[in-house]
């Protein structure tokens, strides 16, 4: 058996692992690169022949946004995910395939219908068997990972017993929509994420209140308040939150209460398709939003969030705003700053000083996100040198990643093992933190800082 990392090695997109068991093999996860790690490309460079599965741990780019190259390099092996990334797949990869490639509609629904055809959807903690050309007998189980709808680590059970886990991204603990991952209880080989291996996160159970405080505060200034959030896992954590705190004010009767009358707007198709997957999957959420159902609410689905769909009315309400400098709060994709429709918001509103952009997520470096957290001065939207003078907030709170104490109580949960730790998925400093502190809880097993290894 034999480890290969095809991407995340050394960086925190483009994951893709591959599995070697003798003459064949299987992939774990295969996404684009972002950001400055985009440089590389997301050509298929390692041979597709011997790969008889690709096994999906949920639907972020960074982790399938590559499945369009798998294809055109020949792979035509079955495509493993829980029942949720299954359904979200498709959406997710249209978008990118229309982003990234310029598609039209009809290449792109004959390339959906090929994922389609390729996919077997698996429950969480439900067996599946994949039996290799040769006779191996593979065991496969999805355990939830709290990060997103979907979500999943994989315990994969080899020939010989020997039990390999691929984190995919785990969730942070007590977020209010979905469950909290639970590690397995034997490991004999973890390849684990580290993205924030080198970080704490404040408490989930105060970001409502810190997203409160922000807002109030930029409602002073007048203007716009932008998020920049990813269509998938981020923004209906943001809706969620954002129902509550109104849901709060009305029952307060508080009716001079600028909550009451502040335009919340979701300006994007796709977030506005996932959030509906959302509502499908309501068996997955957590107790806390399960409770606020039974109450007979809509936590992601509620009268004052405005959705924008068709092209025009975007583009309609980029020019109101900065006309107007009314108050209002734009939740839009990408939660980089890297494309989307948050790009035209950004253009005409970061010149204003009375708009407050907050950051909510991973900036990825080489992103117009990461430029914009480190307090650049002016930046470069559609070849347009743009001002900044509006306000830029981060929030952490808000992360779907695990931070450095998250990672290291999964990894101490783990009762046998795990003899080797493969770190990925983090920037280097972050890997090698982690890996400083896994050593002292796993002192027996060996701690690999992939970003330390040469390139498979």
């Amino acid at each position: 058996m034999k480890i290969l990392h095809h991407g995340a090695r050394d960086g925190v997109t483009g994951s893709c692992h591959e599995l070697q068991l003798g003459k064949f093999s299987l992939l774990i996860d295969c996404g684009v690169f972002q950001g400055e790690e985009a440089r590389v490309g997301n050509d298929i460079t390692f041979p597709v022949e011997p790969i008889k599965a690709l096994i999906l741990t949920h639907c972020h780019i960074d982790h399938v946004g590559r499945i369009p190259w798998l294809l055109a390099a020949g792979f035509r092996g079955p495509i493993y995910a829980t029942e949720a990334t299954a359904s979200l797949l498709p959406l997710m990869l249209e978008d990118g395939l229309k982003l990234q490639l310029g598609l039209s509609d009809e290449k792109c629904e004959a390339f959906i219908r090929l994922v389609r055809s390729q996919l077997k959807p698996v429950p969480f903690d439900c067996r599946a068997q994949i039996m290799l050309p040769d006779g191996q007998d593979v065991s496969l189980f999805f355990r939830q990972a709290g990060h997103i709808l979907g979500s999943a680590y994989v315990e994969l059970t080899l020939p010989e017993h020997q039990k390999v886990v691929f984190s995919g991204d785990l969730g942070p603990s007590n977020t209010p929509l979905l469950v909290d991952p639970v590690p397995p209880s034997h490991a004999d080989v973890l390849v684990l994420e580290s993205t924030y291996g080198d970080k704490r996160h404040p408490g989930v159970e105060n970001r409502e209140q810190a997203l409160k405080k922000i807002v109030e505060q930029s409602l002073q200034d007048g203007g716009a308040i932008l998020i920049p959030a990813f269509s998938l896992g981020r923004t209906q954590e943001l809706l969620f939150d954002l129902e509550n705190i109104v849901t709060g004010e009305s029952q307060k009767a508080r009716l001079n209460s600028p909550w009451l009358s502040l335009p919340i707007v979701l300006d994007s198709p796709l977030a506005m398709r996932i959030t509906h997957s959302y509502q499908g999957f309501k068996r997955l959420w957590a107790k806390e939003a399960k409770a606020r159902l039974d109450s007979g609410r809509h936590p992601l689905d509620f009268d004052q969030c405005t959705q924008i769909d068709e092209h025009s009315d975007h583009i309609g309400l980029v020019n109101r705003l900065k006309a107007s400098g009314e108050p209002a709060v734009i939740v839009a994709a990408s939660g980089m700053c890297t494309g989307g429709r948050i790009m035209s918001y950004l253009e005409a509103l970061l010149p204003d000083p009375r708009t407050n952009l907050l950051l909510i997520g991973y900036q990825a470096r080489g992103t117009l996100g990461r430029e914009l957290q480190n307090g650049a001065k002016a930046v470069m939207i559609h070849n347009n040198r743009i001002e900044v003078k509006a306000r830029v907030h981060t929030m952490t709170g808000y992360s779907a990643h695990a931070d450095q104490n998250d990672l290291v109580r999964f990894v101490r949960g783990i009762e046998q093992g795990p003899n080797e730790i493969r770190l990925v998925h983090g920037d280097r400093p972050a890997q090698e933190a982690l890996a400083k502190r896994l050593r002292k809880i796993k002192p027996d097993a060996k701690v690999i800082v992939c970003a330390n290894l040469p390139p498979d």
